[in-house]
């Protein structure tokens, strides 16, 4: 059984029940997450804020350095980390390489502390009085995080939480907590005092542990809209600052003027990269107005191309879904679109890919998909990639503003006009310009709308800076 990090030391939890940790490639169980009670959440509470005093008042530059430390430490065990990425859950090393890559970009945005950090200073507001504000830490903070990105998504909260001086309490997805307990192996070696970082494992039962917890001020949150909803409501029930980032539905546009040659493996990579499961992933491409046959038929024999099997193996594309539970969910939701009436273009329902070892779905391609069909509008989180048609540019827009998620659009143009129509018209936190794959690096942050995110700031960035900090201002007469 795993075990649980609190106040510096590594230890299991007695007497809770467990949870098999697979290795999707091939099915064997590689471990027991432990769901811990919630008297552990409220341990490592307790151990975080014994802790809060003296990690605040420690200076900015010592923080910093620390966290140059880390950093330097994620780098010697870059391969590391990504390994593990692929064991546990099953994306491939390049994209698990990626995957630390993003994650380590974020560290180096904590490094810069010492600017991040600054207040303001307006000397006589008015006669003889100035004014200034400062940041202050937050308090005890904590992350709760997802299967897919287990390394990436702790590296976007705790060490900008910490590096503003604040503590953290960190639960990582029951499903893929190896990369999360290597990144807090890493985190002690890199000689940060006991008790700033903790980490325990759980499930619903821990989370709503420490969003009731008292001493926890804020929680940082990526995961499905239904959770991030619930997060968000039962945060603010308990009075704490939230940044809840949700589902999505990700639609990829294509005009008849666009590059097909650099548009086709761009929607490949946002569809069926990391099995499809990623918030960002394109799974809906919608071809506008002329060039419908040309674009569905370009996209089934680029998927027919792709290579599926194990992370580890060389020209492998994509790798299996998470779990054997995950992948049922992904297959019914096939099912489901072709009993609505979609037609089933590549069906990733073969026996090549169902009968071998792990947790594999093919690629999918569903054509004529309509906002009516749940394949139009439903997150499916796999690697399956929906073809719908409308007939001009406003038609498009209007497709994705209808539907509740906003968190990325793409679209494919040689256009200004009309890649300026879609930045400024589509209702969604990222748009993708010729772009597959709309992702913010670590200075941005990572902005879905509607039910995409709920909560005022979002994570990484500015927003994270101001997230984990609160303002004083003082005005002062000499």
């Amino acid at each position: 059984m795993l075990a649980n990090f609190i106040g510096g030391k590594w230890r299991e939890p007695g007497g809770c029940p467990t949870l098999p940790l697979y290795n999707p490639a091939n099915g064997e169980v590689i471990g027991e997450t432990p769901l811990s009670p919630a008297s552990e959440a409220g341990q490592a509470v307790t151990a975080a804020a014994r802790s809060l005093p003296q990690w605040a008042a420690t200076p900015v530059m010592e923080r910093t350095r620390l966290m140059f430390n880390y950093k330097a430490a994620l780098e010697a065990h870059f391969e590391e980390l990504a390994a593990i990425i692929t064991r546990n859950h099953g994306k491939t090393l390049e994209e698990a390489r990626g995957e630390v890559r993003r994650g380590i970009e974020m560290v180096d945005f904590a490094c810069a502390a010492p600017t991040l950090l600054q207040g303001r200073t307006l000397r006589a507001v008015s006669t003889s009085v100035d004014q200034d504000y400062y940041r202050y830490p937050l308090g005890v903070v904590g992350g709760i995080v997802p299967f897919n990105f287990p390394i990436m998504i702790p590296l976007w909260m705790f060490p900008l939480a910490v590096a503003a001086g604040n503590t953290f309490v960190l639960k990582p997805s029951e499903r893929t907590p190896l990369g999360a307990m290597r990144l807090a192996e890493l985190f002690a070696e890199a000689g940060f005092p006991d008790g700033v970082l903790n980490l325990v494992h759980g499930a619903a039962d821990t989370v709503d542990a420490l969003l009731a917890a008292p001493e926890l001020r804020a929680i940082s949150f990526v995961g499905s809209e239904p959770a991030a909803r619930h997060v968000y409501q039962e945060a603010a029930r308990h009075t704490k600052r939230v940044q809840a980032a949700g589902g999505a539905k990700n639609h990829i546009f294509v005009l008849p003027d666009a590059d097909f040659d650099l548009a086709i493996p761009a929607i490949m990579n946002s569809a069926f990269g990391n099995a499809g499961e990623r918030c960002l992933a394109g799974s809906v491409a919608v071809a506008v107005g002329g060039g419908s046959g040309q674009l569905t038929q370009r996209l089934e024999a680029a998927a027919r191309k792709l290579k599926l099997g194990p992370g580890d193996q060389p020209g492998v594309d994509f790798g299996p879904v998470v779990a054997d539970d995950h992948r049922r969910r992904v297959l019914s939701h096939i099912e489901r679109a072709a009993d609505q009436g979609a037609q089933l273009i590549l069906d990733g329902r073969g026996r090549e890919y169902l009968d071998r070892p792990g947790f594999f779905v093919g690629p999918t391609i569903l054509d004529q998909v309509t906002p009516a069909m749940a394949a139009g509008r439903d997150e499916i989180f796999g690697p399956v990639l929906s073809v719908a048609h409308v007939s001009d540019v406003r038609s498009a827009i209007d497709l994705v503003n209808r539907l509740p998620l906003g968190n990325m659009a793409a679209v494919f143009t040689a256009s200004g006009r009309a890649g300026r129509q879609f930045r400024d018209e589509v209702e969604c936190g990222m748009i993708g310009i010729n772009v597959g794959v709309a992702q913010p690096l670590a200075f941005y942050p990572f902005t879905g709308w509607k039910s995409s995110f709920y909560g005022d700031l979002h994570l990484q960035g500015s927003d994270g800076i101001d997230f984990y900090t609160r303002k004083k201002v003082v005005v002062s007469r000499w």
